[in-house]
C-alpha cells in the first residue's frame, strides 16, 4: 500500500510539473515575437527597468526612447511598448526592444499608407553611397539622389534633420527594404500650379528669370514656378560653344518664349530672338565679289568658319583655301582667332549660308603666269615628273606646272621613245601652247621650237660657249668621239669642238641596243644631225636614224628582200664582189639583181618558214 501512495504521490507531481512547463512554453509562444505593454519601474543612467508581466523584468537602453537628436522623456509609472526578443537570458532577464517596437508599428502604419497612396513623414539624417538615409518613425528608409528634387543637382542637398512630407514607392517587409521619394510629392504640387501658369504664358511673351541649371545642350531658367530650356543655338546669334561663356548660375536674364507645350507641359525660351537679326541686311552688306576682314571661329575637316560680323559666319570650304596647296587639313593653313582677308563667293538666304574664299585674295597663278608669259613664249624649267602621257614641268616665278604632252615631245618619234630619253630634275626649254585659268591648265610643247628656239635637257645638246656649227646642217652623217655617257643617252663631240647629244632612244634601231653602257668614252661613233640648235652651239644626233636610212638605201640598190636574201645576204654578197675585182659595189648592182630573180622560187617558202621558226 505504502508503495502504491508513493507511486500515485510521484504521478501526481510529473503532471504538475508537465502543466506548469506547458504554461511556461505557451507563455514563450505569445510573448516572444510580439510588441506588448510594460511599465518602467525603475531607470539608471543608460537603461529602463520595464515590467511586462514576465517572471523577471527587462532593460531597455534609454536611447531607444528618445527622438533623434534629443533626449529621452521618460518617467518612473510610464506604460510603454516594447517588442519581446526573449523571455529570459541568460542572466534571467528578459530581452526587450523599444526600437524594434516602434519599426513594428511603423512597419504596419507604412504598409497601410503605402497601400492608401498616403504621404508619410520622415527625418532625413545621413547621405550615403548613391542618396540619403530616412527615419520613418522607426523605419529606416533609402531615399534616391534622383529623387530629392524636380531637377536635381550635383550641389542639390534635402534639408538634413527635419521632418520632410516623402511618398513610399516600394517597400519590402521580408527583407526590411523601404525606398521614398521627396520629388513624386513635388512634381504632384508643382502639376497642379503648372497649368495655372502655363494658362498665362503665351508663344512671343518676353520675361524674365533666374539661371537654375546649364548643361552642355542648354540653360533652364526658372520663370516663376515653371522651368524653360533656353537651347545653346538660342543664346546669341553668335557662336556659343558652351552656355557656361554666357551665363552662371543664378544670373537674371530676359527671355523670349519661342513654344509652349501644354500636353508635356514645356516651355522653349530663346535670348537671340530679343536681339536684331544679323541676316536680315546680309544680302545687301555682302554681295558676291566683295572682299572683307574675319576671324576664324572653328575649323573642320572640310574647311574653316570665319566670322565676318557678329553674329555671321561664313564657311571657307577646303578647295578655296589654296591656289596651289592641295589635299591638306585646314588646319594645316589657318589657325582659330586668325584674322584673314577672305571673299563672299555665295550667299544662300534660305539656308543662312555663305560661301567665302580664301584664295580669291590672291592672284592666281596660272593669271600671273599668263599676263608674263603669253601664248608663244619660250620658257625653261625643270622636270618635275614623268607620267605615261607627258612631262610635268616647273614654271618660273610661279609654284605651279605646265605639261608636254607626249606627242608634243619630238617630231621624229613616238612619244614613248621621246619620254624614255627624259629624267626628274633634266632642264628643258619648252613653248608656251595654250593656258587656261579657269581649268588650271598650262600646255606646252618642245616639238613646236624651232632652231631659234632651241631646246635644252638632259638628253639635248650640251652648249660648247659658242663652238662653230658652220657647214653643218641637218641630216648631215658626222663621225662623232664619245665624250660622257649618261643615263639619258650620249654625250659626244663632233671634230672635236662641237658638242653632241645622242638619246638613248636614238642609239640603236634595236631596243634592245639602246643602251648607253654598250659605248665608251673615246669610242668613235657615226650619227646623223638631226637638230642644229644655233642659239647654243650645240647638236642633236641619232643612230637610230642613220641605220633606217642607210637600210632603206640597201634595199633600193641592192633589191628586196622579198625575193628569199636577208639584207645582210645582199650587203655581204655586194662587199664580196667589190673585193674580188675592185670594183665599187654600186657598179654590182645589175648582177645582184639578176642572180636574185635567178633563185628558185620553191626555196622561198623554207626561207620564210626558217624566219618564222626564228
Amino acid at each position: 500500500m505504502a508503495r502504491a501512495a508513493t507511486q500515485l504521490k510521484d504521478r501526481d507531481e510529473s503532471a504538475e510539473f508537465a502543466s506548469l512547463l506547458g504554461e511556461n512554453f505557451r507563455a514563450s509562444d505569445t510573448f516572444e515575437g510580439q510588441v506588448v505593454k510594460g511599465i518602467v519601474i525603475a531607470k539608471t543612467n543608460d537603461f529602463a527597468i520595464v515590467d511586462v508581466g514576465l517572471k523577471a523584468e527587462g532593460r531597455v537602453p534609454l536611447k531607444e526612447f528618445s527622438v533623434r537628436g534629443a533626449e529621452a522623456d521618460l518617467d518612473i509609472g510610464q506604460e510603454v511598448e516594447v517588442y519581446v526578443e526573449r523571455i529570459e537570458n541568460k542572466q534571467g532577464e528578459a530581452v526587450l526592444s523599444r526600437e524594434k517596437a516602434k519599426r513594428e508599428e511603423a512597419w504596419s502604419e507604412l504598409e497601410r499608407a503605402h497601400s492608401e497612396n498616403e504621404e508619410v513623414t520622415g527625418v532625413i539624417f545621413a547621405r550615403v553611397k548613391g542618396g540619403y538615409t530616412v527615419d520613418l518613425k522607426g523605419a529606416t528608409a533609402f531615399l534616391p539622389g534622383s529623387q530629392v528634387d524636380l531637377r536635381p543637382t550635383k550641389d542639390s542637398q534635402p534639408p538634413m534633420n527635419e521632418e520632410v512630407p516623402l511618398a513610399i514607392l516600394k517597400m519590402d517587409r521580408a527583407r526590411g527594404n523601404i525606398v521614398v521619394s521627396r520629388r513624386a510629392l513635388m512634381e504632384d504640387d508643382a502639376a497642379g500650379s503648372l497649368d495655372e501658369v502655363l494658362a498665362n504664358i503665351n508663344e512671343g511673351d518676353t520675361m524674365e528669370g533666374v539661371v537654375k541649371n546649364i548643361t552642355d545642350y542648354g540653360a533652364f531658367i526658372d520663370l516663376g514656378g515653371i522651368d524653360g530650356l533656353v537651347h545653346v543655338t538660342d543664346i546669341s546669334w553668335k557662336r556659343v560653344n558652351h552656355p557656361s561663356e554666357v551665363m552662371t548660375v543664378g544670373d537674371t536674364v530676359k527671355v523670349q518664349v519661342t513654344k509652349v507645350n501644354a500636353e508635356s507641359k514645356r516651355v522653349s525660351l530663346g535670348m537671340k530672338q530679343l536681339e536684331n537679326d544679323p541676316w536680315d541686311d546680309i544680302v545687301g552688306n555682302y554681295p558676291s565679289g566683295k572682299r572683307v576682314k574675319g576671324k576664324v571661329t572653328n575649323i573642320a575637316d572640310y574647311g574653316a568658319f570665319v566670322e565676318i560680323e557678329e553674329g555671321v559666319e561664313g564657311l571657307v570650304h577646303v578647295s578655296e583655301m589654296s591656289w596651289t596647296k592641295k589635299n591638306l587639313h585646314p588646319s594645316k593653313i589657318l589657325n582659330v582667332n586668325d584674322e584673314i582677308e577672305v571673299m563672299v563667293l555665295d550667299v544662300d538666304m534660305d539656308k543662312r549660308r555663305i560661301s567665302l574664299g580664301l584664295k580669291q585674295c590672291e592672284d592666281s597663278p596660272w593669271a600671273a603666269f599668263a599676263a608674263k608669259n603669253p601664248e608663244g613664249t619660250i620658257i625653261e624649267g625643270e622636270v618635275k615628273n614623268i607620267t605615261d602621257f607627258g612631262l610635268f614641268i616647273s614654271l618660273p616665278e610661279v609654284d605651279i606646272d605646265g605639261m608636254v604632252h607626249m606627242s608634243d615631245i619630238d617630231a621624229s618619234m613616238s612619244g614613248e621613245e621621246a619620254l624614255a630619253g627624259f629624267s626628274e630634275g633634266d632642264k628643258v626649254k619648252a613653248k608656251v601652247l595654250e593656258i587656261n585659268p579657269e581649268k588650271e591648265r598650262i600646255s606646252l610643247g618642245i616639238k613646236q621650237l624651232d632652231e631659234k628656239g632651241g631646246s635644252s635637257s638632259s638628253g639635248a645638246a650640251r652648249s660648247t660657249g659658242g663652238a662653230s656649227l658652220d657647214g653643218m646642217k641637218k641630216g648631215d652623217v658626222v663621225t662623232c668621239t664619245v665624250s660622257e655617257i649618261t643615263d639619258g643617252g650620249v654625250a659626244v663631240t663632233v671634230n672635236d669642238k662641237t658638242a653632241g647629244f645622242i638619246k638613248r632612244a636614238e642609239l640603236s634601231r634595236e631596243r634592245s641596243e639602246q643602251r648607253p653602257d654598250r659605248f665608251a668614252v673615246g669610242e668613235k661613233v657615226d650619227a646623223k644631225i638631226v637638230m642644229v640648235e644655233k642659239k647654243k652651239g650645240s647638236l642633236q644626233l641619232s643612230i637610230k636614224q642613220l641605220q633606217i636610212e642607210e637600210d632603206k638605201k640597201a634595199l633600193a640598190e641592192y633589191g628586196s628582200s622579198d625575193s628569199g636574201a636577208s639584207l645582210g645576204d645582199i650587203l655581204g654578197a655586194a662587199l664580196d664582189s667589190a673585193k674580188d675585182d675592185g670594183t665599187p659595189a654600186k657598179a654590182k648592182k645589175a648582177p645582184a639583181k639578176k642572180a636574185a630573180a635567178k633563185k628558185p622560187a620553191a626555196k622561198k617558202a623554207p626561207a620564210k618558214k626558217d624566219e618564222d621558226k626564228k
